[in-house]
C-alpha cells in the first residue's frame, strides 16, 4: 500500500472508527522476520495496529494488536506523511 492510496481516505478503525495511518516497514525484516519492521495501519489513540497481508489491510477488531507505550513512539517515528 503506497502512502497516497486514496483507499487510505475511507479505512477506519473498527473500534473507534476514527482515521488509521499507514506505518511504512522501516527497512528489512529482521533475520526471524520481525513484524515490527511489517507494513501496518495503526489507531495511535488506542494504541492497535492492524497488520496488511499481501496489500489486504485486516481491519478485523481481531485482527487489531495492542502495542506497548515504547513501541506506540517507534510507530509515531514510522507513520507515513
Amino acid at each position: 500500500m503506497k502512502p497516497d492510496d486514496p483507499l487510505l481516505q475511507i479505512l477506519a478503525c473498527p473500534l473507534d472508527k476514527g482515521p488509521l495511518h499507514l506505518v511504512v516497514p522501516d527497512g528489512p525484516d529482521g533475520p526471524d522476520g520481525a513484524e515490527a519492521a511489517a507494513e501496518a495501519l495503526y489507531n495511535p489513540r488506542l494504541h492497535r495496529r492492524y497488520p496488511i497481508v499481501d496489500g489486504i489491510p485486516q481491519l478485523l477488531p481481531a485482527s487489531g494488536e495492542q502495542v506497548s507505550d515504547d513501541e506506540h513512539e517507534e510507530l509515531l517515528g514510522r507513520m507515513a506523511p
